[in-house]
């Protein structure tokens, strides 16, 4: 009895861990600019796709392709704040929420269909000579492709918690947050820490689809699934709290796969959009996040 619960415990960290990686991308940029990117499975799903790509054409390590994936991501990062985002700077918060979505369900759209026509609709992860490794311990399996997996997270949430306490770049995005006007009066470019903070999102997404198509599969209809799970997330950790959004990750991952142990797996997505209503209706501030006024 104790050895299942502890995998289902395992698995649902090991799990979790990527939702709070792709939740914290869609965080930042939210918690920074406002700019509510709806897209941001897309962009997950098209970093998958780039580490697939080099790994089936090139034969590199899949997660030594994580550099490639980052470039191409941050080029689609600064491509698409350019030309869509950036002109959303000077509305006021509510308009940026509506007017953001709005682009970004469009460019979801988009996305996809881009996916298909040069991809086509099939299934497709990346399969390496230790897939199928696992570590035991007290007789619970460790896959050793998802411990690499929650590792590269870790160490992702550490370098981008270093940014933010330690850069001028990092605590100009956090007076940002803190309040915008006195940022500027102070000289703080709020252009730059925008774009910085989009870019930084769009590349955690393509971080955490790296991460996927190692581990799991990757499609191009996969983008609205990570979306939800990312907003889900978010919302439990607190808007714009980054720990508390990697936390939030975790207890959904282990909540699903909790619920697949002692319901079963049709109820697996379920809890998660129970849990999405629960705190919005009673903690809207999400379990980490402070409460305003």
């Amino acid at each position: 009895m104790l050895v299942p619960l502890a995998q289902n415990l395992v698995s649902g960290i090991l799990v979790g861990a990527l939702y709070g990686l792709a939740a914290v991308g869609l965080s930042l940029t939210f918690g920074v600019t406002k700019f509510l990117n709806v897209a941001h499975g897309e962009l997950l799903m098209f970093g998958g796709y780039a580490s697939f790509w080099v790994f089936s054409l090139l034969g590199v390590d899949p997660f030594l392709t994580l550099p490639s994936t980052i470039l191409f991501l941050l080029l689609i990062g600064v491509l698409l704040y350019k030309l869509l985002f950036s002109r959303m700077i000077k509305l006021t918060e509510e308009a940026k929420v509506k007017n953001t979505m709005l682009i970004a369900f469009g460019l979801s759209l988009i996305l996809q269909n881009i996916a298909l026509r040069l991809w086509t609709a099939d299934d497709r992860a990346i399969t390496t000579t230790y897939s199928r490794l696992a570590l035991t311990a007290f007789g619970v399996r460790l896959p050793v492709v998802r411990l690499a997996s929650l590792v590269i997270a870790l160490v992702c949430l550490l370098a981008l918690h270093l940014f933010l306490q330690r850069t001028y770049t990092g605590k100009a995005i956090r007076a940002t947050v803190e309040d915008w006007a006195a940022a500027t009066l102070v000289g703080i470019d709020i252009h730059r820490v925008y774009l910085v903070s989009f870019i930084l999102g769009v590349v955690l997404a393509g971080v955490a689809g790296a991460l996927v198509s190692v581990g799991y599969s990757i499609m191009p209809t996969m983008g609205l699934e990570w979306t939800l799970i990312a907003l889900i997330v978010m919302v439990l950790g607190g808007l714009g709290n980054i720990m508390g959004t990697f936390v939030g990750g975790l207890i959904l991952g282990v909540t699903q796969s909790a619920t697949s142990y002692f319901v079963g797996g049709t109820y697996r997505e379920v809890v998660g959009l129970l849990i999405f209503v629960l705190v919005l209706v009673f903690r809207p501030q999400g379990l980490f996040g402070t409460k305003q006024g």
